[in-house]
C-alpha cells in the first residue's frame, strides 16, 4: 500500500539534485563489492510534506497501525517550536562539516527517545530523560503504563526477568534520579577533559574538543542503573554500577552455563571521570598507566538472586595488538587515502551484539568491526577485526539467524546530520554486510536506504533487528528521518529493499532532530521509537517481494523477551504454515514450476499423506540440482515438514 502527501517544490529540488549528483558520486567512491542503487526520481518518499504530527507518509510492505506521542515530561514543547519557526533561520553549515553545538536549554522537540526492549506484553522505551513502559497486549491499542523520569542519557534499556537495565553516561545523572542536575558553584574551576591517549594519524582531522568535566560529585552516576520491575507500575532502583566512562550502550549477556548470573557488556564513550569522583579512573595513555579506562569495555556481573551486589568484574583490553602487546592495537583514526572516509579511532565500542548460542559477539567499535569469542563471557577474546575505507563510525551489528553473516552499520555524521542526500555516496553511512566463516569476516556488499532525503532530515544507518521469515535473511532497520527500510540480504552479495515507511521531515522549514532511532520486530509486529514523535507500531503487508504465507510463518515465532543486542536464534514449528512460506519462495525463484506449486498446495490442502511422501522424496532429490544453495536448503526444509505430516506444531526445524 502506498500513501503519500507531496510538496511539489521539495520534490522538484530533490529530483534536480538527483540528476546533478550522478557524476559527483561516481568520482568520490570506490568499492570492490556490490552497492545497491539509489532509488529513481519516482520514489514516493521524495518530497514528503514536513510536520511534527501531520507529515506526509509513504509506505510499501508496511502499514502503520497506530502511533502514540511522547508523554508529559518527554514531549515536545509546541510553543517553543512555534517561537523557533518564527525566528530567522541560521546560516547553513558546509556539507560534511562537524556538527555544530545545539542551542542551550530544553530541546523543543522534547527529550530524545532511544532504544527499545520487550518483555511479555510490555514495551520499554528508553529516553535521555528516563524510561516509558507501555502495555502492548493489544498492539493496536498500545497504552502508557508507567512513565519514569530519571535523566542521565542515553537511556538504552534491556530486560531480564524482573530486572531492567538502563545506560547512563551524561553528567546530569543523579543517584536519586533527580532532575536538578548538578549546579556548578560560581567559584568552581572546571577540569579540562582528558586529551586523546594517542595522537591522530597523519591526515586525520583535529579531534573534537570535549567540554570540561564538571566538579566531582558523590551523587553522580555514570554506568548502569538496575531496577526491579516486579511491579511494573512501581519500578524500584536496586543498584547503580558505576563505570569510568559511563554507559553509552550496553548488552545483556546470558551464559548458557551459568543460571545464577547474567552479565552486562558496557560500551562507554564519555570522557573518563576524575578519580576524585570514582576511585581508580584514569584517562591516561596506556604507556603511562596500563590500567587506563580507554581501549576497553567493561563487564558487569549481575547475581540474579541479589542484583544489589552487581559489580564490575573485568575490563578486557580487546583491542590489543597480539604481536606488540599495545592495547591501542587497532585503527588509529584518520583517512584511508584520497577519496575515502575519515574514520574514528578505536578507543572503545559503540555497541556489541552477542550470540550466546554460538559463543560469539560482533562489536561495532568506532574505527573497527570486531568479532569476539565469548564462550567465557567475563574474558572475551578477539578473533578478528576489520575496517573499511567507506566507514566513518562502526555503530551496531546484527548476525543472520544461522550465524554465517554479520550486518554492521555506519553512523556517519553521528546521527544528527543529513547523510542520505542525493549527493551522498551510497556506500557511506550504509550497512556493510560480511560473510562469517571460521572466525573471519569477509566483506560481501553494502546496503543503504535508497530514497534520497533532504537537508532537513538527519539520516544514516541505525538500529534494526531480524524479521523471522523462514528461508530468508530479512532485517527491519531505522534510518532516523530516512524512516524504516526492510532489507533482504539472503543473497548477501546483492541485498535488496523489500519494504519501507517514511515521513516528511519533523520541521518542513528547517533542520530538526527526529526520526526512527530503533525499529524492531517483536511477536508479529514492528515497533519504532521515533525520536521526536513517540512510538509507532507497524504490521507487514504482502507485496511482490513478500507473501502473506511468509508473514504468517514469521508471526508464529514468539519470544518471551527481546533485547536486540542479545540476539537469540529463531526457530519455526514444523507445520504447513511454514511449508507454504517455503513453497512461495521456491516459486518466486523458479526452483518450482507452476505445476509443482499447484500440486504441493493441493496435496497439503487435502492432506494426501501418500502423495505428500512421494513429493517429499522428490524435493530431497531435486535439491541437488536446485538453482542455489539457499533453494536447496528450502527444499530440504519443506520435505522435512511434509515427512512429519505438518505436525507437531511445537517441533523445531532448527
Amino acid at each position: 500500500m502506498i500513501a503519500r502527501l507531496t510538496s511539489s517544490f521539495t520534490r522538484s529540488a530533490v529530483i534536480t539534485a538527483l540528476a546533478l549528483s550522478v557524476s559527483f558520486c561516481a568520482a568520490q567512491t570506490t568499492s570492490s563489492v556490490y552497492t545497491n542503487p539509489r532509488a529513481g526520481a519516482d520514489d514516493p518518499r521524495i518530497g514528503l510534506k514536513g510536520g511534527l504530527y501531520d507529515a506526509g507518509e509513504a509506505a510499501f510492505g508496511l502499514k502503520r497501525i497506530v502511533s502514540l506521542p511522547k508523554p508529559a515530561g518527554f514531549a515536545p514543547d509546541l510553543a517553543a517550536i512555534a517561537a523557533i519557526d518564527a525566528a530567522p533561520e541560521p546560516a547553513p553549515g558546509a556539507p560534511r562539516a562537524p556538527r555544530p553545538p545545539g542551542p542551550a536549554g530544553p530541546a523543543p522537540y522534547g527529550t530524545t527517545n532511544s532504544d527499545l526492549a520487550f518483555s511479555s506484553t510490555h514495551l520499554f522505551v528508553g529516553n535521555y530523560n528516563g524510561v516509558n513502559f507501555y502495555d502492548i497486549s493489544d498492539p493496536a491499542k498500545i497504552k502508557l503504563v508507567t512513565s519514569m523520569v530519571c535523566p542521565g542519557g542515553q537511556g538504552d534499556v534491556s530486560v531480564y526477568g524482573h530486572l531492567l537495565f538502563m545506560s547512563v553516561e551524561a553528567a546530569n545523572g543523579r543517584l536519586d534520579c533527580g532532575t536538578q542536575g548538578f549546579p556548578v558553584p560560581a567559584a568552581a574551576t572546571p577540569t579540562p577533559a582528558p586529551e586523546p591517549a594517542s595522537p591522530a594519524a597523519p591526515g586525520a582531522p583535529v579531534a573534537r574538543q570535549r567540554p570540561p568535566l564538571p566538579p566531582p560529585s558523590s551523587d553522580r552516576v555514570k554506568g548502569v542503573r538496575i531496577f526491579d520491575i516486579s511491579d511494573i507500575s512501581k519500578p524500584k532502583q536496586v543498584a547503580d554500577v558505576q563505570t569510568c566512562r559511563g554507559s553509552h550502550t550496553h548488552t545483556l549477556v546470558v551464559d548458557p552455563k551459568d543460571k545464577d548470573n547474567v552479565y552486562i557488556y558496557v560500551s562507554g564513550s564519555a570522557a573518563v571521570r576524575q578519580a576524585e569522583e570514582l576511585a581508580g579512573c584514569s584517562g591516561a595513555d596506556p604507556s603511562a598507566d596500563p590500567d587506563t579506562a580507554l581501549f576497553t569495555i567493561v563487564v558487569i556481573k549481575v547475581p540474579l538472586a541479589h542484583p544489589e551486589l552487581s559489580k564490575v568484574v573485568n575490563s578486557p583490553k580487546i583491542f590489543t595488538d597480539p604481536a606488540s602487546g599495545d592495547v591501542n592495537g587497532l585503527w588509529k583514526g584518520g583517512t584511508h587515502g584520497e577519496g575515502t572516509q575519515t574514520t574514528s579511532a578505536t578507543r572503545g565500542c559503540h555497541d556489541i551484539t552477542v550470540r550466546s548460542d554460538l559463543g560469539l559477539a560482533a562489536g561495532a567499535c568506532s574505527g573497527n568491526g570486531i568479532l569476539l569469542n565469548i564462550s567465557d563471557p567475563v574474558h572475551p577474546v578477539r578473533l578478528d577485526a576489520v575496517n573499511d575505507p567507506n566507514y566513518a563510525f562502526w555503530h551496531s551489528a546484527n548476525f543472520s539467524n544461522d550465524g554465517t553473516k554479520v550486518l554492521f552499520t555506519d553512523e556517519w555524521g553521528g546521527g544528527g546530520q543529513p547523510r542520505c542526500r542525493s549527493t551522498d555516496p551510497m556506500n557511506w553511512g550504509a550497512d556493510a554486510l560480511f560473510n562469517l566463516k571460521d572466525g573471519k569476516l569477509t566483506l560481501a556488499s553494502y546496503y543503504k536506504m535508497p530514497a534520497p532525503q533532504t537537508e532537513l532530515e538527519n539520516c544514516v544507518a541505525h538500529n534494526g533487528s531480524l524479521i523471522p521469515i523462514p528461508g530468508r535473511d530479512i532485517e527491519v532497520q531505522s534510518w532516523y528521518q530516512g524512516g524504516v527500510s526492510i532489507v533482504d540480504f539472503t543473497d548477501i552479495s546483492h541485498p535488496i529493499e523489500i519494504g519501507y515507511f517514511d515521513r516528511g521531515p519533523v520541521d518542513g522549514t528547517r533542520h530538526a532532530m527526529g526520526g526512527q532511532w530503533s525499529t524492531y520486530w517483536y511477536n508479529g509486529y514492528i515497533y519504532g521509537s521515533e525520536i521526536a514523535r513517540g512510538v509507532d507500531v507497524f504490521k507487514l503487508v504482502p507485496n511482490k517481494y513478500l507473501t502473506q504465507n511468509e508473514i504468517d510463518a514469521a508471526s508464529q515465532v514468539h519470544v518471551a523477551e527481546l533485547n536486540v543486542q542479545n540476539q537469540e536464534k529463531f526457530s519455526w514449528p514444523a507445520n504447513y504454515v511454514v511449508a507454504h512460506a517455503y513453497i512461495d519462495q521456491l516459486a518466486r525463484s523458479n526452483s518450482l514450476d507452476a505445476k509443482q506449486v499447484s500440486s504441493l498446495n493441493a496435496a497439503i490442502a487435502k492432506n494426501k499423506s501418500k502423495e505428500l511422501k512421494t513429493m517429499a522424496a522428490s524435493l530431497d532429490k531435486d535439491a541437488a540440482a536446485a538453482k542455489s544453495p539457499v533453494d536447496a536448503n528450502r527444499m530440504h526444509k519443506l520435505a522435512d515438514i511434509i515427512k512429519q505430516g505438518g505436525a507437531p506444531l511445537q517441533a523445531s526445524l532448527n
